[in-house]
């Protein structure tokens, strides 16, 4: 089951956070098998960091609420909450098989909220510049909750553009990056 996790950031923790840095590391290095996608958010100033994703395959609800708060960050107070939800790979495959590559171009995370109906359920075609795609569920896999891209574009305008705007009871749209130990 693959699982989709946003640590988003305590206001004044990023001293905490950079203590923490090697234990992160060491704590997702054992879950690299599993891990699809991982980097940080960021504010629209494009360098203040704001949170963690982490998209995961694993057993079950119970191993997924494991990982996001066994994480070092958070077991600190690094993190003020935690979005946790069953998410479903639509593009089969990791952010380290995205053609487009590690760097270049702007990254953004694209988070919509569902309301209403589900959309989105399966990536758009012709969609290149996307690094994951995927809606978010509820823990039994039944309930539509929204969707969360990963992907790069001109502009956080046209990374929200992803998503069917009028759908979503809220979007929200974050600078992101391709995380883990620099190489």
């Amino acid at each position: 089951m693959e699982f989709f996790c946003h640590h988003r950031d305590r206001a004044g923790s990023l001293a905490l956070r950079d203590e923490l840095l090697e234990a992160h590391w060491a704590y997702m290095d054992g879950f690299a098998g599993e891990l699809i996608a991982r980097g940080p958010t960021f504010a629209d100033d494009g360098d203040t960091l704001t949170g963690s994703v982490h998209i995961v395959d694993l057993p079950d609800p119970a191993a997924a609420r494991a990982f996001a708060f066994d994480e070092p960050n958070h077991q600190a107070g690094v993190y003020r909450d935690v979005l946790l939800r069953r998410w479903r790979n639509t593009l089969g495959r990791t952010m380290w098989d995205f053609p487009g590559g590690r760097t270049g171009g702007n990254r953004y995370l694209v988070l919509g909220l569902g309301e209403g109906e589900p959309v989105d359920l399966e990536a758009p075609p012709g969609r290149d510049d996307l690094i994951a795609h995927g809606p978010l569920l509820s823990d039994d896999g039944a309930t539509w909750l929204g969707t969360a891209v990963l992907l790069r574009a001109p502009d956080p305008r046209a990374a929200r553009a992803v998503l069917t705007e009028d759908r979503y009871a809220e979007i929200e749209v974050h600078h992101w990056q391709f995380g883990g130990r620099p190489t």
